[in-house]
């Protein structure tokens, strides 16, 4: 049972969230595997059914309307039919599309074939967004920061996010929290901030290899203060999460019981977390429910979401 008036369902319903990055389709197929292939030592699979899921960014507004909580999304695709089932899927889900369209490029897909439970491949399809259509979209971003209370921004390398610096700019001065998913290994970009939520293997390319907790704590805290981000949240998987702010570091331990899929687990962290701080949650209990939904997560198949009632219970 929830009894803080900040996370409750009618609280959450007035935040808006926008979401912001590379969107991606995903694509499963679900089969059974009886035999191996006479054509080389790989197994058969015969396909039983197939299902399509937002991914990347669009997983990450779909987390966050998962919660209750207004998402829009703000991406690029191409004029295809993965462009149009991603438009679908985010009317489905209840999520403001905020699409624009690159007929030269080819919506990224990432196709995973399911065979007994197990993912036996996966199989992606992406290219890059003209340089044209990303400037219109930060067009469109400066205009649509107004109507949102915090923006998390999702950045997959694939090239939709090419002015991340100057979105945050544009988010600050507005009076904007941002938070980022970040990727590669040049964080300067990610500038101002509020806070960045890398993993281990994503923050170890920045920083280097840490050789105990207390080298990790201070290649984290110089990276912060370099970058003037409020908070850096490390996900550790199996160790949970810590938190570096200027009070220092601060950990949650996992929450996980069974781990059956990771993919997505970042994007529901960073929904969640955004949902929680637009709400007016502190960092530390954003923090403390965010793990708990990624530990929720893991356990279901594929990218997934997590819900209010799974959260908090019924109200």
């Amino acid at each position: 049972m929830v009894s803080d008036p900040v996370f409750s369902v009618k609280a959450l319903a007035a935040r808006r969230v926008l979401v912001v990055g590379d969107a991606m389709l995903d694509r499963y197929w679900f089969g059974e595997v009886e035999r191996i292939s006479p054509e080389a030592p790989v197994p058969v699979v015969r396909v039983r059914q197939t299902e399509e899921r937002l991914g990347g960014a669009a997983n990450v507004a779909r987390n966050v309307a998962a919660l209750g909580v207004q998402a829009g999304l703000l991406t690029v695709v191409g004029a295809d039919e993965p462009g149009r089932a991603i438009a679908r899927l985010l009317a489905e889900n209840g999520i403001r599309s905020h699409l624009h369209e690159d007929g030269s490029l080819a919506t990224t897909v990432k196709l995973r074939v399911i065979g007994r439970q197990q993912q036996m491949v996966r199989v992606d399809f992406e290219s890059q967004p003209e340089a044209e259509v990303l400037a219109a979209k930060l067009g469109e971003y400066e205009a649509l920061l107004p109507g949102y209370d915090l923006v998390l921004l999702s950045d997959y390398g694939k090239g939709g996010l090419a002015h991340i610096g100057r979105m945050i700019e544009l988010a600050r001065a507005a009076g904007k929290p941002v938070l980022v998913d970040p990727k590669g290994d040049d964080y300067s970009r990610y500038a101002g901030a509020r806070v960045i939520t890398p993993n281990r293997a994503e923050l170890r390319e920045v920083v280097g290899r840490w050789k105990s907790e207390a080298d990790l704590h201070d290649r984290a805290q110089r990276l912060r203060r370099e970058l003037r981000i409020e908070a850096l949240l490390l996900t550790r998987s199996e160790e949970g999460m810590t938190l570096f702010t200027d009070e220092g570091a601060w950990s949650v331990p996992a929450q996980a019981r069974e781990v059956f899929d990771v993919s997505g687990a970042g994007d529901t962290v960073i929904a969640v977390l955004g949902a929680m701080l637009a709400a007016g949650a502190s960092l530390r209990e954003a923090v403390q429910i965010a793990n708990r939904a990624g530990g929720i997560v893991v356990g279901k198949l594929g990218t997934a979401t997590v819900s209010f009632d799974e959260l908090f219970g019924s109200t």
